[in-house]
């Protein structure tokens, strides 16, 4: 029976090898050639059946000649590093977090491998089970203990990081090393991520990097699985009556195949890669969340300065990145806690759609995430987007007025990209909002859209809907024609008789003309399909409502190929979901077992100044 408690550190060790001398006196016969007794301390501490009391009895030993363990000692450290000592009682790890105090303080070159034996146990540990002659990998995640043993780690690390504080700038590149690779479990990435964010709570210093570090790990998974395969996959299991134990996409032998208690029927992705996503999503949504509420209230100063690291992650890894699904959308649910950060982000995304200097396709990528934002946030009231669209559009105008009689004057997507990605945001924007901007006051919302001139972007020698997305240029053509703003079916006539050719080049310089839609853009916050964190989205987000009169009025004729079925759910007749201005709150990241329920602030509150 294990030994517990202190009572016994008087106690002679039942099981105690002795070799003529302390620890001190074996290191000083270790200066004179003789490592007998060296080696016969190295072999004890390696003994799987070490008692509490030994390795107690070991560690304060070793805690009164730390200063002569120095770099010629590194096996017996290497050693003591292997120790066991999560698994064992309190009074083992209060010793040996004592023991790790004493060393990293006086011999600072075992800082690294230290910090990577705290980090390594950062996630379920695998465990190895034979059965006759097979080798069947295992993993203790189901393991009661874990949560204990993460709060040992945090508080090995935080004190590690008081006694050197230079702790943090050799920390970020070992988390970063240690980072399970995406093929590991779901429960594995999912510990990791949350010991990563509980770091970054008591090293403040590390929380841009180490969100840097979790966002481009998701990126990774997220381009991994494109929307089509992730709805096909959901759609066959759905079908066929499949569950996640059935799945056999992914034949990692990492991947743990249980369905997870804790969630409901149907919170499960049998998309693996999708499952991975969800959970790591989860995770981070519920960190935001409970960094900028404290005590059901909303933290201003906290929220902003949580803003400014991930708006900042945005920028380095989001926006460059092409056709991510659901990672973009920690600053979407974000936002939604106070339009001061929804007006913030919107601006933020302008002044990059503006400014000259910055690369086209990052510029795009800006316009793009304004107007699936702007569409697709239920939070983000009317006055908000009619403000953004007179930013826009004048600054449409003012393209225009700059290239319209000039030797540009054409259609081309490498010259005028920013421009026609700028069209399809003011196009997408109207088609889900120009209800809210017509109502209440019909005559003073048609005079609001009238005075955007509409017609003039339409018709500019520019042709901007030559270039639009097909889904979103009918949709437009209909809403518009319905209000009478712009007739837009003589032109998109003449766009189906002459289309854009896109001109390529093999390596033997022949060229090959391709019909086809040039604007290589997608709408950022197209809906989530992730079941678990989406349901922290769904109350926040704006799903599309069919205008059947608008449909029944787009001419067959001019409907161009391919747009009705492939595009987007505004095609699709979807329901609007309910009103609630924020969304559910999610659990604490602070227990990975037992969440808890924050109430949301008064809407009130949200509308005072930010």
């Amino acid at each position: 029976m294990e030994i517990e408690g202190r009572e016994f550190l008087n106690t002679p060790p039942k099981k105690t090898v002795r070799f003529g001398g302390t620890v001190a006196s074996t290191l000083a016969k270790v200066q004179e050639g003789d490592t007998r007794d060296y080696e016969l301390i190295k072999h004890q501490l390696s003994d799987p059946d070490i008692k509490d009391a030994q390795i107690i009895n070991w560690l304060q030993e070793l805690r009164t000649c730390v200063t002569q363990l120095g770099k010629d000692h590194e096996q017996l450290i290497y050693v003591v590093l292997k120790l066991p000592w999560l698994s064992r009682g309190q009074a083992v790890v209060d010793e040996y977090l004592a023991f790790l105090s004493n060393l990293v303080s006086a011999q600072t070159v075992y800082l690294r491998v230290c910090l990577r034996m705290v980090i390594a146990n950062f996630a379920p540990q695998r465990i190895r089970i034979q059965e006759g002659n097979v080798d069947i990998s295992d993993s203790d995640d189901e393991d009661e203990n874990l949560p204990r043993t993460f709060d040992h780690c945090h508080q090995a690390l935080q004190l590690i990081a008081r006694y050197v504080p230079s702790t943090s700038r050799f920390l970020m590149p070992i988390l970063s090393d240690k980072f399970p690779f995406v093929q590991k479990s779901s429960r594995t990435l999912e510990c990791y991520v949350h010991n990563l964010l509980r770091v970054s709570v008591y090293i403040p210093d590390l929380r841009r990097d180490i969100l840097e570090l979790i966002i481009s790990k998701k990126l990774m998974l997220d381009v991994s699985a494109p929307r089509s395969e992730i709805e096909e996959v959901e759609s066959d299991a759905h079908a066929n009556g499949a569950s996640h134990d059935d799945c056999l996409f992914d034949m990692d032998e990492e991947e743990d195949s249980r369905l997870d208690s804790t969630r409901p029927d149907g919170a499960v992705m049998v998309h693996p890669m999708a499952q991975r996503l969800d959970t790591m999503m989860t995770v981070l949504l519920s960190y935001i969340k409970d960094i900028c509420y404290v005590n059901g209230s909303l933290d201003i100063e906290k929220t902003k300065a949580l803003y400014r690291d991930l708006v900042s992650v945005f920028d380095k890894v989001v926006l460059p990145t092409h056709a991510s699904c659901h990672v973009q959308y920690y600053m979407f649910y974000l936002c939604s806690f106070h339009l001061g950060l929804a007006e913030a982000f919107l601006d933020h995304l302008w002044k990059m759609l503006q400014a000259p200097n910055q690369p086209p396709v990052l510029r795009q990528a800006a316009a793009g995430y304004m107007g699936s934002f702007m569409a697709r946030a239920k939070f983000l009231p009317v006055s908000t987007v009619k403000a953004c669209l007179d930013l826009l559009v004048p600054w449409l105008h003012l393209y225009i007025d700059s290239q319209d009689s000039g030797s540009k004057a054409f259609c081309d997507i490498n010259l005028h990209g920013p421009f026609y990605t700028a069209c399809q945001a003011v196009f997408y924007t109207l088609i889900f909002r120009h209800n809210a901007i017509l109502e209440g006051n019909m005559k003073k919302g048609l005079a609001y859209l009238q005075g955007l001139n509409l017609e003039r972007i339409v018709m500019c020698r520019l042709n901007p809907l030559r270039v639009c997305m097909p889904a979103v240029t009918n949709m437009f053509a209909a809403i518009t024609r319905k209000y009478q703003l712009v007739f837009c079916y003589t032109i998109i006539e003449r766009n189906n008789r002459n289309l854009l050719p896109v001109v390529s080049h093999s390596t033997g310089g022949n060229s090959v003309s391709i019909n086809t839609n040039p604007l290589d853009c997608f709408f950022p916050f197209d809906p989530y399909l992730l079941k678990s964190s989406g349901k922290l989205i769904e109350p926040i987000y704006q799903v599309w409502e069919e205008p059947s009169d608008c449909m029944i009025d787009v001419p067959k004729k001019d409907v161009r190929k391919g747009s009705m079925e492939e595009e987007d759910d505004f095609l699709h007749g979807e329901t609007p979901h309910g009103d609630s201005l924020v969304g559910m709150t999610p659990g604490s990241y602070d227990s990975l077992h037992s969440p808890r329920s924050v109430g949301s602030p008064p809407i009130s509150f949200l509308q005072r100044p930010f």
